[in-house]
């Protein structure tokens, strides 16, 4: 398989942010959408939980196909069982589909089924596969998952509730998975998701990740453009924050 058009987008661009659109006030989706393109940001982040795998029911593909944005759409399923519902999501217009191997009984073969799926906005631009660990949840269930997976996305809270602050052992494990994506000799991307604040973004920027997941840090109802600038800067310059 080729890599996708997007993953070198993201790899050239790294250091990036993914926007949490969940926080964001979806009365006034394409202005927030907006906003945030405007503050530089490229990738907007959608959290689909089911309320069974988690606690709380959110998005589901209608609100992704509602989403009419240049920027990747990059949707973390939080749902039990995925495989039969995403062809539904790549239809929506995902650009990027995180499953949890947690909520899945085969996630090998729910990769390999997305890998012969076709981006809906772009067939060019391909559809990244990615893969999320619970922060209780070992990493060496990823061992054998990378070869068909594009990005590695670790959870440093535990799904479910916004608002948690960083479990601070995430910051071994991303040094731990990053050896093992250099060991595997593999091009895949790694991001972090949960408790990303203004406060630490620059800290967790300088220990390598590609993609860093924020939504209430930007989507404070206060000033998401100039929130979501403030993230971007320190992401491009960690050691002046």
């Amino acid at each position: 398989m080729s890599h996708p058009t997007s993953l070198r987008t993201l790899r050239d661009q790294s250091p990036t942010l993914s926007v949490g659109m969940m926080t964001a006030d979806l009365l006034s989706l394409g202005s927030e959408l907006l906003l945030i393109e405007e503050a530089g940001a490229r990738v907007v982040h959608i959290d689909v939980m089911d309320g069974v795998y988690c606690p709380q029911m959110t998005a589901g593909p209608p609100l992704i196909r509602a989403m009419k944005t240049p920027l990747l759409k990059d949707v973390h399923l939080m749902v039990a069982e995925p495989l039969g519902k995403i062809p539904q999501y790549v239809a929506a217009g995902a650009d990027i589909i995180t499953i949890h191997p947690e909520a899945c009984a085969h996630p090998h073969r729910v990769l390999q089924e997305m890998g012969g799926m076709v981006n809906a906005n772009d067939a060019g631009r391909g559809l990244i596969r990615g893969v999320a660990l619970n922060p209780g949840t070992s990493l060496n269930v990823l061992e054998p998952l990378l070869d068909e997976a594009e990005l590695v996305l670790l959870l440093a809270v535990n799904p479910g509730w916004g608002g948690q602050a960083f479990i601070p052992s995430t910051l071994g494990r991303i040094a731990k998975m990053k050896q093992m994506i250099q060991n595997a000799g593999k091009e895949i991307l790694l991001g972090v998701d949960g408790g990303i604040t203004r406060k630490n973004v620059a800290e967790i920027s300088q220990t390598g990740v590609d993609i860093i997941v924020a939504g209430s840090a930007v989507f404070d109802g206060k000033a998401p453009r100039e929130n979501a600038r403030f993230m971007l800067s320190a992401l491009r310059a960690p050691n002046n924050y």
